[in-house]
């Protein structure tokens, strides 16, 4: 059931963003680009996305506990470390550049545009060094 409701949600997903534009590129970097062809649609995306996860929270936590897990997993840390704005000024900086977000370019798969499959290349390298930068930097548990 877990993997229908899984397929189902990334299956909404992926329309909303094609029915948005988002896998689009050229939709994105025309957001950034406020001195020339600027377009706010990406704006009007995120506004709508803040507003049904605003409703859809207060609904949801709500219930005593999710549907399909034994518990919510919520996160629970409140500071801050470096990692956290570094890894979203990175983020920014490639989706300025490729005009793809993760999110985005998933479903943009399905287009079989060359520039879509080399950024998931980029994204999956991304992610491997990213996770032994990450191994090499986290303090070593010792023996005890």
């Amino acid at each position: 059931m877990k993997l229908l409701a899984s397929y189902v949600v990334g299956l909404i997903f992926g329309i909303g963003i094609a029915i948005s534009g988002m896998a689009n590129p050229a939709k994105v970097t025309n957001f950034f680009d406020v001195a020339g062809i600027w377009d706010p649609s990406l704006a009007f995306v995120m506004g709508g996305a803040l507003v049904v996860t605003f409703i859809g929270y207060r609904l949801v936590l709500r219930r005593s506990g999710p549907v399909l897990a034994p518990a919510f997993q919520l996160p629970t840390r409140q500071d801050l470390d470096a990692r956290l704005p570094l890894g979203s000024a990175v983020f920014g900086v490639g989706w300025g550049i490729a005009g793809f977000c993760p999110g985005g370019a998933l479903p943009a798969l399905g287009t079989g545009r060359i520039e879509v499959y080399v950024f998931v290349a980029a994204l999956i390298c991304g992610i491997l060094v990213a996770k032994a930068v990450q191994g090499w930097t986290s303090p070593r548990a010792t023996p005890a």
